[in-house]
């Protein structure tokens, strides 16, 4: 059996009781470890969990999947996924290349940052579609995110940016020279999303356009979301350039029409009150 297993957000013990019961059951346990974070190492899961895991990269589960599925036609194994398995990512090809074995599989689910940005006080049923705001460099600043900002705020609706990370990632250079050398890894800061929103609202302003989200309208950063130390701050997009929410994850909300209570929670978490008084940008029911 193939057991795909949702770890939560926080720590070791965010696992659910029958996730950990078939850790321990499987003869072989990869924790991927590519896509997000835990605010805890693999040896402290390891210790908690009472069984060595097998650190599954982007390269590994995309070029050696056959590897992780070996001999699982005749004993357990597990692929362990921070958050939910089919959350923010899908790992839906393991299934997939699983099926076609003929190994049978199980999900089992979590917590992942989806749902649990429902913290902040904004309903989870008023978002829209989630984007992923990807790091820019000097030769590549996509903006197609935030086009699907900008539908999203226009149907009312909220919307959850998912933070690039770079993980095991190699320089243009070493990896042309075939190299494997890697970056340290990087994660993407609410600061930094919000100052590449801010820099699209120019570039459109630029072409004469009057984009739907502006340097005032209501955000939420969030950081560590489900950690002892998580924290949420809420303000215009421009506060949010130079909000400290310290160490990744980061997560960003771009608000749509909100809720009279919607406002209030979010006003719980306000960097400066001053944000939601007069707010040209903000919207209520």
């Amino acid at each position: 059996m193939l057991y795909l297993v949702g770890l939560g957000l926080g720590d070791a013990k965010d696992i659910t009781v029958k996730g950990l019961e078939v850790v321990r059951q499987c003869r072989r346990v990869y924790l991927e470890a590519y896509t997000s974070i835990l605010t805890v190492g693999k040896e402290a899961l390891e210790e908690f969990y009472g069984k060595e895991l097998i650190l599954a990269d982007r390269e590994t589960v995309e070029q050696e999947a056959d590897n992780i599925l070996k001999e699982a036609d005749v004993c357990d194994v597990a692929f362990l996924v921070v958050g939910d398995p089919f959350g923010a990512t899908t790992h839906s090809d393991l299934v997939l290349r699983a099926v076609k074995l003929g190994i049978p599989y199980k999900i089992i689910h979590n917590a992942s940052i989806m749902n649990a940005v429902g913290c902040c006080g904004l309903q989870l049923y008023n978002f829209g579609e989630t984007v992923s705001i990807v790091f820019w460099t000097d030769t590549w600043k996509p903006e197609s995110f935030f086009d699907k900002i900008e539908k999203n705020r226009r149907n009312g609706m909220h919307t959850l940016c998912l933070l690039d990370i770079k993980v095991k990632e190699q320089s243009l250079e070493n990896l042309m020279k075939g190299r494997k050398i890697y970056e340290p890894p990087r994660y993407m800061s609410v600061n930094q999303a919000a100052e590449q929103l801010l820099a699209v609202i120019h570039n459109r302003r630029l072409q004469g356009e009057e984009p739907e989200v502006t340097e005032n309208t209501v955000c939420v950063g969030l950081a560590r979301v489900g950690a002892a130390d998580q924290k949420i701050g809420s303000g215009t997009l421009h506060q949010m350039a130079t909000v400290e929410l310290g160490g990744p994850l980061h997560s960003l909300i771009v608000t749509g029409t909100m809720h009279p209570l919607e406002l209030e929670m979010l006003k719980l978490f306000s960097v400066d009150s001053s944000s939601f008084e007069n707010n040209a940008s903000q919207r209520t029911t």
